[in-house]
């Protein structure tokens, strides 16, 4: 029954190669949950194989010509590069236990390093930039969706299955359940869902015809909802972050002004009132803004505990030898039972301070190059828009994950590498609107 399907999807991949990619942004979003429903499946192999095997069907379809990799050459593949030999190197870490470890951990890498080629290679036009917002949009509607049903209907046999496994603990809290949607977790559910409505809301000011402008609210409204639902205080801080960058951005200070306003309003009422704390949601919601909250003060000893041991391990203690994973490798490491608790935590006790300084200066250079690009280069007011958009979502999930570990956990790390490339990449879709509007103006 399978086998015809895949037939199918390897005839139309080698003919549309770019259907790999945007495949891939469905299989980011579906593939943890998709894991709980079929056993001795690694999910994550399958991903792998469907990049590579966009990269074969690629060669195959242009085998008659010589495929120009130009557009690829930019300064983004090689932070790729650099960030995979770093991850590479990583191999011969002596304090690493397990060489299954580090394979298990590739996604540190490797994801980043076949999708932002694929990126430039593949969208080169805004029209396929608007796939990726409406494809990112759907997907981020279903996830909220079945989020939804969670709430209301209550959870399946696999979810049921999958929170007896230990998940419980963090899932259900007061008798509550945190939503989890078919994602890895409640924490990922919510982040990525603020990351979703961030990029919506700004992407609806562009849109033209009202039903994408109606859809991309709905994604928007949807997605904070997805926020409430989960009951993960970290994601509060995606809209935060990303809308106070967006205002930024926009370099109109009526706009500054009003968004601040706006967003003091928002802290407020989390912060010096009591309005709604009879809800489960915004209860919890408002606990992230307590200093003296139990669950900050012990990832405070456990990020001290790991200063000492790491103060003299400047590579870290290898990929994949750190968090809860890290137990089925190396079960009486240190590492596997200090919970690092945030991505940044993550990266500096696998990879040491050399590993996180490279991480920060990759993400910053990213982050501060676009946004020099969307205040000073820039000059088509939609394409403005919709990089302001991928750079405040980015900016939101940056500063999320020193509290959660959300940046390299799909579907959002497919999402930030897709976004690193295009943010760089604006000089080639400002050349299409160009071309666009230069034809509009010969047709009439």
């Amino acid at each position: 029954m399978v086998l015809p399907v895949v037939f199918v999807s390897l005839y139309y991949l080698f003919n549309y190669p770019i259907l790999g990619l945007y495949s891939s942004i469905v299989f980011g979003f579906l593939i943890l949950g998709i894991n709980r429903y079929v056993s001795g499946v690694q999910m994550g192999i399958v991903l792998d194989g469907l990049l590579i095997i966009t990269y074969i069907a690629l060669f195959f379809n242009r085998f008659h010509k010589r495929i120009d990799f130009s557009p690829a050459k930019k300064d983004i593949t090689l932070i790729a590069f650099i960030w995979t030999s770093y991850f590479v190197f990583e191999f011969i870490n002596p304090e690493a236990i397990s060489s299954e470890a580090w394979f298990a951990g590739r996604g540190l890498a490797l994801y980043m390093m076949l999708i932002v080629p694929l990126t430039l290679l593949f969208i080169n036009t805004n029209k396929k930039l608007d796939v990726i917002f409406l494809l990112w949009g759907i997907l981020s509607l279903l996830a909220t969706t079945k989020g939804i049903m969670q709430d209301t209907f209550g959870i399946d046999y696999a979810e049921r299955k999958w929170l007896n496994e230990g998940n419980s603990l963090t899932h259900i809290l007061f008798g509550k359940l945190r939503i989890f949607s078919f994602m890895s977790d409640a924490g990922q559910f919510g982040a990525n869902q603020g990351y979703s409505a961030v990029v919506a809301s700004i992407i609806a000011f562009v849109q033209k015809d009202r039903r994408m402008k109606l859809f991309f609210i709905v994604v928007a409204v949807m997605g904070f909802y997805g926020i409430v639902i989960s009951g993960t205080r970290g994601a509060l801080s995606v809209p935060f972050a990303g809308l106070t960058a967006f205002f930024v951005l926009k370099k109109d200070k009526v706009a500054l002004i009003s968004g601040f306003i706006l967003i003091a309003s928002f802290f407020i009422f989390f912060k010096y009132t009591y309005i709604g704390q009879g809800n489960a949601e915004i209860r919890r919601m408002r606990s992230a803004f307590d200093p003296d909250n139990a669950s900050l003060q012990v990832r405070l000893d456990n990020q001290k505990k790991l200063k000492e041991y790491l103060i003299t391990r400047p590579f870290g203690g290898g990929i994949g030898h750190a968090g809860g994973k890290a137990r089925k490798f190396a079960p009486n490491a240190f590492l596997s039972n200090v919970p690092p608790d945030s991505w940044y935590v993550l990266i500096w006790a696998e990879q040491g301070i050399v590993g996180l300084t490279l991480h920060l200066l990759i993400l910053f250079y990213i982050i501060i190059k676009a946004s020099f690009k969307i205040m000073f280069r820039i000059r088509d007011p939609i394409l403005k828009m919709k990089m302001a958009a991928l750079v405040s979502g980015m900016f939101g999930i940056m500063i999320a994950s020193y509290g959660n570990m959300v940046l390299g956990q799909m579907p959002t790390s497919v999402l930030i590498y897709m976004s690193m490339a295009l943010m760089l990449n604006s000089d080639v879709f400002e050349a299409d609107a160009a071309r666009e509007n230069q034809k509009l103006n010969l047709a009439a």
